[in-house]
């Protein structure tokens, strides 16, 4: 691809994407939430309250399905900022999960700055392709990657 050529990347602004991370009792959820925070504070998308939309609290919910991207951001495969979301009845155009980039879940906090920036890169690299659409979608929610495939619900 090159400079000039943005048919295969992603325009969307910072306020039409929403970032949706675990914050877990672990390792890999602390990094998660870490990760939003910081694109958050990049501009690069919106954090947004992951226990409000779990809790099916309308005005979240009802925001949330204005935005053109979805993102949950998962401490490991268990899933559970995905599945919350997918239960509110959101789809997740983008699911980023730390343990998949090689980090191993443990009871421990000391994460470091060199766990963030690689999350935080492989973020940016899922936000700079196109998001899968809706009616693409429609009973495949659980899009790992646009490039990977997707696996059926």
């Amino acid at each position: 691809m090159t400079a000039k050529d943005t048919s295969q990347q992603c325009l969307c602004k910072a306020e039409e994407i929403i970032l949706l991370p675990c914050s877990g009792g672990s390792n890999c959820g602390q990094i998660a939430n870490q990760v939003a925070v910081k694109l958050d504070e990049e501009g690069v998308g919106k954090i947004y309250c992951l226990a409000g939309i779990g809790a099916h609290i309308k005005g979240m919910v009802e925001s949330a399905k204005s935005a053109k991207r979805i993102v949950a951001l998962d401490g490991c495969e268990v899933a559970c900022s995905k599945k919350t979301i997918e239960h509110a009845g959101l789809l997740v155009t983008d699911w980023v999960c730390v343990t998949e980039e090689g980090i191993e879940k443990a009871h421990r906090f000391n994460i470091t700055p060199g766990e963030i920036a690689l999350i935080i890169r492989r973020t940016k690299e899922h936000l700079a392709k196109l998001p899968q659409t809706a009616n693409d979608a429609r009973g495949r929610l659980d899009i790992t990657s646009h490039e990977e495939g997707r696996r059926e619900v």
